[in-house]
């Protein structure tokens, strides 16, 4: 985009404060720690529940950065750049999009619905490519922020739209329309995610419809509840797999591992064959049949595009690499929008300071090859991108545009001399669209271990974290707990995500955890809950922050630091207020006082105490003696030694339970991996880990066959029994087996049949629909770690920390 200031000004109703009124604006950008931003960026300083951008303008002019939109001018601000001041910087950005929108008159798909949307989207920029240079919304961009950031990567070269629109509440729909303005609309289903923001489900028809205000026309699955609500003067065309009144009838038969769909419409039918069997694929495909019919597509052609359609893989994921590398896979798509995020990932959770790019040619980008090529050099050169390696006949004709950078026409010829090119102690992203298979590139630099991985959703560790600091009171801190590997999540990468949403302290049990992060590049204070005193010397070259819990600790930890001469080095003081685990009690307290008093050799940075029953409500009066008690100690301490720390008592179950006794910090734990000991509060998280391995054999037994060690399962009827390469050396308890537990295949429980063995499990498969090589849900969503813990005598916390570090981990964002 190019907008003057003066025209942003204008539109937005803001106020102008600054000295550059008629400059030029080519980007707006709502994160601050983009590497993307520059002095042609107009940054929206946004105001959410949980953070507030104002924060950071300082450090933006500081990076180069002259234009804000604002509701009020920082004071340390003043003079220092340009300034649009508005009452509210998220309705600002809106108007502006609106108004960008405006300027552009071809066709616009607007997508909405409670499922699918995002794969239609990809779908429909695929079968409508050949035809249109299309602008979509970048992966699931489709909330009050991605639609407008979405919308206003529209350039002059774009013939085409195709934007997906999401809501949560009612009163959404009405500020993405007039960004969206669709003259398509496509509406995929209507189900119960965000149930709890509307009162029925005919308000949140209602609401979705309210996207299509403006349409010409609406495509959507004819049912009673929707034709209810449509305006009756919005034209419609409906599909349906019982209704014989839709616009389009539909009906499928499976044959082997394809569908066979035929589209009946009015006195013309035509079959399609699919390579898709689940109902959700089905459905998606016929939201995009329509709307090629709706555009007058001939029946061959919609067979030949729609046989073609491929799973979309909505996800970057983070993969270890060989050769001390970190992979970040993108490998289905190559678009400059989605580059530009691919690349703010790679920043936030690069694992060594060499980046490197696998790019190929990119498509449907709306600009001319020089321009496109010039705007990638750029982002290459703001993001610190160490190399490039460029694949296609295209992007091979730019290689001057980028330093340190080798092209290959093809993947075949990329792969065929990987060896030459020394991968190694490198975050490299792999970001290619599907025609380039860059699958095979991630293949061959992928460390190989075996099928049994835990998925991390870094989306969800990002909406819990959110969730409870929505809990918080503004002007309260948040120190995260990543001890025991992350709760067996992982260590450095969850430790990425929080530094990059900017936490105040993360914490760890021992100190090997705290180098481990801090020799990976981890900035952010890390405090050491449980020292051992033999580890306070690599604290101190390490820069840690110990916890210190005894007189003996404390003289200790002070004969060290006068041994190195430090001065005022961090110290974290426990109090036992209840724990009766480690701590200062409250008789202790006078000599702790006396010992510190004086000492400018530490600087206490804060004091803490544990509780005990912060989520067992028949201990509600316990637990608020324990905070009575630390109120009184830290105060003594406070008022004594004449210092102002921060204050923490509080953990997970107590920042919900307990919100009088936040103080100035709370520590968050199980809860940012999705996991609440109320089940009200459970309702509110994500899940975040998937341990996922697959079938390695089927095998079917007669009645009166056994299996497994000592004969435990004995079959009473014929017996599919699949075996699944995980067990107790993975960390699966063998309370888990013999028919106790089970796992999930293909959406279906399978019990687990005797004992659980070291390496494998087995399985009855009867009557499931599967083969050797399919995916299977050890936990997740179904079973939950709640619902093993509970089944197996245990608690969450154990289920996840005990999967065993030969298991992968791949960590993944939306």
């Amino acid at each position: 985009m190019n907008v003057s200031i003066q025209n942003c000004t204008a539109i937005l109703h803001a106020e102008f404060v600054g000295h550059s009124f008629n400059a030029i604006i080519d980007a707006v950008a709502i994160d601050s720690r983009s590497l993307q931003n520059s002095d042609t960026t107009l940054f929206f300083a946004l105001v959410g529940p949980n953070n507030d951008a104002h924060f950071y303008i300082k450090e933006l002019i500081a990076k180069g950065v002259q234009y804000f939109v604002v509701t009020h001018i920082p004071e340390d601000c003043q003079g220092k750049a340009n300034f649009l001041v508005v009452k509210n910087t998220l309705l600002a950005l809106q108007q502006l999009a609106s108004y960008y929108r405006s300027l552009f008159h071809f066709p616009i798909i607007g997508i909405t619905g409670s499922n699918g949307k995002t794969i239609v989207k990809e779908w429909l920029n695929f079968v409508l490519s050949p035809e249109y240079t299309i602008i979509r919304s970048p992966k699931s961009y489709n909330s009050q922020v991605g639609v407008p950031l979405s919308v206003i990567a529209i350039n002059e070269q774009h013939n085409f739209g195709i934007f997906e629109a999401g809501i949560s509440t009612v009163s959404e729909m009405e500020k993405l329309e007039p960004i969206i303005r669709p003259t398509i609309g496509v509406l995929t289903n209507i189900g119960s995610a965000h149930d709890e923001g509307f009162a029925n489900t005919n308000e949140k028809i209602k609401e979705k419809l309210r996207l299509f205000d403006h349409s010409q026309i609406l495509i959507y699955p004819k049912s009673d509840a929707i034709d209810a609500l449509i305006r009756p003067e919005l034209k419609t065309f409906s599909w349906s797999f019982y209704d014989p009144t839709a616009d389009v009838f539909v009906s499928q038969k499976r044959m082997g591992t394809n569908t066979i769909l035929n589209i009946a419409q009015k006195q013309e039918e035509f079959d399609i064959t699919i390579p898709f069997q689940d109902e959700a694929s089905i459905e998606n495909v016929v939201s995009c049949v329509l709307v090629l019919l709706y555009l007058q597509y001939d029946f061959t052609t919609i067979q030949n595009r729609v046989a073609q359609l491929y799973p979309v893989e909505m996800r970057l994921k983070l993969k270890d690499g060989i050769n001390n590398c970190s992979l970040i896979d993108d490998s289905y798509s190559a678009d400059f929008q989605s580059l530009k995020i691919a690349l703010d990932f790679l920043e936030s959770q690069k694992q060594s300071s060499k980046k490197t790019l696998i790019l190929s040619d990119i498509f449907q980008s709306g600009l001319t090859n020089d321009d496109l090529y010039a705007r990638v050099g750029q982002l290459i050169v703001a993001n610190k991108i160490s190399r490039v390696i460029g694949i296609g006949p295209v992007i091979s004709q730019f290689k001057n545009q980028f330093q340190n950078c080798v092209t290959f026409q093809t993947t075949s010829d990329f792969v065929s001399q990987i060896d030459q090119l020394h991968f190694e102690n490198e975050t490299i992203l792999i970001k290619g669209a599907r025609s380039f298979q860059f699958e095979k590139i991630v293949f061959a630099l992928e460390e190989k271990t075996h099928e049994t991985v835990l998925e991390i959703n870094l989306n969800a560790i990002s909406h819990n974290l959110n969730f409870y600091k929505s809990k918080m009171k503004p002007t309260t801190k948040m120190m995260v707990m990543v001890k025991a590997f992350g709760y067996g999540n992982g260590g450095f990468e969850i430790a990425k995500l929080l530094e990059h949403h900017k936490v105040d302290y993360l914490g760890v049990a021992f100190a090997d955890e705290g180098i481990s992060l801090k020799n990976a590049g981890i900035q952010l204070p890390i405090m050491v809950l449980n020292p051992e005193s033999t580890s306070f010397s690599a604290i101190i070259q390490h820069q840690l922050e110990p916890e210190i819990y005894s007189i003996k600790g404390l003289k200790s930890f002070l004969k060290i630091a006068e041994q190195k001469n430090l001065h005022q080095f961090p110290i974290h003081i426990k109090l036992d207020t209840g724990m009766h685990r480690l701590g200062f009690e409250a008789n202790t307290i006078d000599e702790l006082i006396t010992t510190l008093k004086g000492n400018q050799r530490v600087v206490v940075k804060s004091i803490l105490s544990h509780m005990a029953t912060s989520d067992a409500q028949e201990h509600q009066q316990f637990s608020l003696t324990q905070i009575r008690l630390f109120d009184e100690l830290s105060t003594q301490l406070m008022r004594e030694l004449d210092i102002q720390p921060i204050r923490h008592i509080l953990n997970t179950s107590g920042i919900n339970n307990f919100p009088q006794g936040q103080f100035d910090m709370v520590r968050l734990g199980i809860g940012l991996y999705g996991v609440s000991n109320e089940k009200e509060e459970q309702k509110y998280l994500e899940n975040v880990s998937t341990l996922k391995s697959v079938i390695s054999q089927i095998r079917t037994i007669p009645p009166g066959d056994s299996v497994g060690y000592g004969r435990r399962f004995m079959a009473k009827k014929t017996t599919q029994v699949a075996t699944i390469p995980i067990g107790y050396a993975d960390g699966i308890s063998r309370l888990w087996g013999n028919e106790v537990g089970y796992v999930t295949i293909n959406k279906q429980k399978a019990s687990i049949l005797g004992s659980v063995c070291m390496d494998m499990l087995m399985v009855n498969v009867t009557g499931i629909d599967c083969a050797e090589g399919d995916t299977v849900i050890v936990f997740g969503e179904s079973p939950t770690v709640i619902e093993i813990a509970e089944k197996t005598h245990t608690i969450p916390y154990e289920i996840l920390t005990r999967i065993s570090q030969r298991v992968k981990r791949v960590f993944y964002r939306e």
